[in-house]
């Protein structure tokens, strides 16, 4: 498996805990807390994405 760096949780309002990650070969991977073993993945950018319009309030139905 890929190395996966990640970065402190974003927790929004209630549990809703996630974490952002990305490997040396420029994908990007969200998952939530304590479930870094099965992250989704993508590309960084596209993720990057989501979570800048779900911090916005575009999307927070997500969460």
């Amino acid at each position: 498996m890929t190395d996966i760096h990640w970065e402190d949780a974003f927790c929004g309002e209630g549990n809703n805990c996630f974490r952002i990650g990305t490997d040396d070969h420029g994908n990007g991977y969200v998952a939530l807390l304590g479930q870094e073993d099965n992250p989704l993945t993508d590309t960084h950018e596209a993720l990057r994405n989501l979570i800048r319009d779900i911090k916005s309030g575009k999307a927070d139905h997500l969460l």
